[in-house]
């Protein structure tokens, strides 16, 4: 569908408005531009185009740095979700990223440029406060100043030996979980998380270059992990009741057709071969990797926020077959590499 006229004037003083160094009005201008877009595509630029915004106003104003630069993530996420395969957004966002890492900074939740598809006009709160006196209009105003709560975080404690060192190595893992697009495998983590579940166990299985595995909160190698609560599937077969089938067998139903892909980072759950059989089990994605193959089967469900180098250490790690367990195919870790805990922190 070919841009109207009307949007491409919009994005074209937006652009001008950027090089001018006049970021804000920028930002108001891409807001008027979103009720005149008409399809994703559209949407995907609009958004990029704030996220840019958004990121020089973090470099330039260091006391309202943490705020822009977690504005403009958003914005270059949600431009992703819609058009996920384009490179020049990808490359800002991971440049964000790294510059947010840099300074320390979480990539946590902040206000948002877009709410499920609708602008948030964040430069009209003051006219709207004044002119506005009714209950409904303080309702919308006190609304849209509210902070969004954002997406649940999980924070991992993790131990491993280092292929370099030698040493035994502690660090953390932060990992985001997007819950708009896989609600209920972020219930399951949760619970999981929450209930202790994950305490105490390990990373089964490790491929280098491809991802780390673990999760599995019975036997600890592969083999076992339930769903935390009952999704209506007994090893991936629809059931009508819990009592169908022992707690061991329930499963979690698939939610791979979310637009969320396979990349650095990213966490999924890991299953057998058949649809719906996820329980316990999850992988995350190292630097590098990016099994395309696995998209649309495994559902990707959230993204390491922190940590990374501690992901991608535990992707060298030294593997082996274990003596006493042949399933895992020479994948598992010579040295256990340990999840003491997982804690949710959001």
């Amino acid at each position: 569908m070919p841009v109207s006229e009307e949007l491409s004037k919009s994005w074209s003083e937006a652009a001008a408005m950027m090089d001018k160094g006049d970021n804000n009005l920028a930002l108001e201008k891409l807001r008027e531009s979103w009720d005149i877009c008409e399809n994703d595509s559209q949407k995907a630029k609009t958004l990029k185009m704030a996220g840019d915004a958004g990121t020089i106003l973090g470099t330039e104003n260091p006391d309202m740095q943490r705020s822009h630069w977690r504005k403009a993530l958003k914005s270059y996420r949600n431009s992703l979700k819609m058009d996920p395969k384009n490179k020049d957004t990808r490359k800002a966002m991971n440049n964000l990223s790294s510059l947010m890492d840099a300074n320390a900074i979480s990539r946590g939740a902040g206000l948002q440029l877009m709410d499920e598809g609708n602008p948030t006009p964040f430069g009209l709160f003051a006219i709207v406060a004044v002119m506005m006196v009714s209950l409904v209009a303080v309702k919308i105003v006190s609304d849209m100043l509210t902070e969004e709560e954002g997406n649940p975080v999980v924070s991992m404690d993790i131990s491993y030996v280092d292929s370099d060192t030698g040493q035994r190595t502690m660090g953390t893992i932060e990992i985001e979980l997007y819950s708009d697009d896989a609600p209920k495998h972020v219930e399951n983590f949760l619970l999981h998380s929450s209930q202790g579940n994950y305490d105490s166990t390990i990373f089964h299985r490790v491929i280098e270059g491809f991802m780390n595995q673990g999760g599995d909160i019975d036997g600890m190698n592969g083999a076992g992990g339930n769903a935390a609560k009952w999704f209506g599937y007994c090893n991936g077969e629809s059931r009508s009741s819990s009592s169908a089938c022992e707690q061991s067998q329930w499963t979690v139903p698939d939610e791979a057709n979310n637009g969320l892909t396979h990349s650095s980072g990213m966490l999924a759950m890991a299953k057998t071969n058949d649809p719906n059989t996820g329980g316990s089990q999850f992988y995350i994605v190292p630097t590098g990797s990016s099994p395309s193959h696995l998209d649309g089967v495994h559902t990707v469900f959230g993204e390491v926020l922190s940590g990374m180098s501690h992901v991608d250490a535990i992707n060298n790690v030294v593997t082996g077959n274990n003596d006493d367990d042949t399933s895992t195919s020479g994948d598992q870790p010579i040295d256990d590499v340990r999840l003491i805990t997982a804690v949710v922190i959001e």
